[in-house]
């Protein structure tokens, strides 16, 4: 089996939250193991996105969140919510996202 394939194989949906305990608009960062993941319900859509910020490696769970984005509360870089994708300068690179689903009462995470 490849290396690919066993952390394939390893990844888990891992329950983080309640989901009453994210109402619409608003965002929560959880650890999960080594990884601190930012969830966002953005118009009552859950995302799931790494905390840090691919330009200058600070937390992303202090700024602002608009349609689909959030933007690094330093510098101002926003980054699409569904992809990752770095939307304006100073980032260039995306930073990791996540499979999220509801199951039940909870917000799980795919690590």
């Amino acid at each position: 089996m490849s290396t690919e394939a066993n952390a394939a194989a390893a990844a888990t949906f891992t329950p983080v939250l309640k989901l009453a305990d994210l109402p619409a608009n608003t965002k929560k960062a959880v650890q999960v193991g080594a990884r601190c993941i930012l969830v966002c319900n953005n118009n009552d859509k859950l995302f799931a996105i790494s905390n840090v910020c691919s330009h200058n490696e600070k937390p992303l769970e202090r700024g602002r969140m608009g349609n689909g984005w959030i933007a690094c509360p330093v510098h101002g870089a926003r980054f699409d919510l569904a992809t990752g994708a770095a939307l304006n300068l100073p980032a260039k690179l995306p930073v990791a996202t996540y499979e999220v689903r509801v199951s039940g009462d909870d917000i799980e995470v795919l690590v």
